[in-house]
C-alpha cells in the first residue's frame, strides 16, 4: 500500500470508504469534513492505495498543543494487512516532525474491535470525557 496525501478527486471514494466502514453519522457532511479539512492542514489527510483503488484513510490534525487523529477506515477487504498500523504510523511521523508531544483520538463506546487496535500502538483510554458543542449545524 502506497500512502498520500489526500486529493479533491479522491472525494467519492473515501466517502465511499467511511460509509463501509461505518464512520459516517447523521451529523456530520462527510463532504463538508472534507472541505474543511483541506481549508486547514490538508498534508494531515492522508489516503493508502493498492494500483488506483483507495482502500484506507486518515486524517490527523495539530494545535499546537496537542494532535488528533479522525475517520482512520481500511477497507475491509484489506483489514489484517497492517494498513491501519502503516496509516496511523505515518500521521504520528507527520504529527512528530510538526513538535506534536501527544495524540488524543475518540473510539465510540462499545468498539472492542477498535479499543484493541489502538492498545497495540501503545494508545491508553484516558479517564477524561469528551464534551462537544456543535457550532455549525451540518444537516
Amino acid at each position: 500500500m502506497k500512502i498520500r496525501p489526500f486529493a479533491a478527486d479522491d472525494t467519492e471514494a473515501v466517502i465511499a470508504l467511511w460509509q463501509t466502514c461505518g464512520l459516517v453519522r447523521p451529523w456530520n457532511d462527510p463532504h463538508k469534513d472534507i472541505a474543511r479539512k483541506l481549508s486547514v492542514q490538508p498534508e494531515l489527510f492522508l489516503v493508502g492505495v493498492l494500483g488506483e483503488q483507495i482502500v484506507a484513510s486518515a486524517m490527523g490534525g495539530y494545535d499546537g498543543h496537542r494532535g488528533s487523529a479522525y475517520y482512520l477506515a481500511v477497507s475491509p477487504a484489506h483489514q489484517g494487512k497492517s494498513y491501519g498500523v502503516a496509516m496511523m504510523k505515518e500521521l504520528e511521523d507527520k504529527l512528530l516532525a510538526m513538535g506534536c508531544p501527544k495524540i488524543n483520538l475518540f473510539v465510540r463506546s462499545g468498539n472492542e474491535k477498535v479499543e484493541g487496535f489502538y492498545a497495540r500502538l501503545g494508545y491508553e483510554a484516558e479517564t477524561a470525557r469528551s464534551h462537544g458543542k456543535r457550532l455549525i449545524p451540518d444537516i
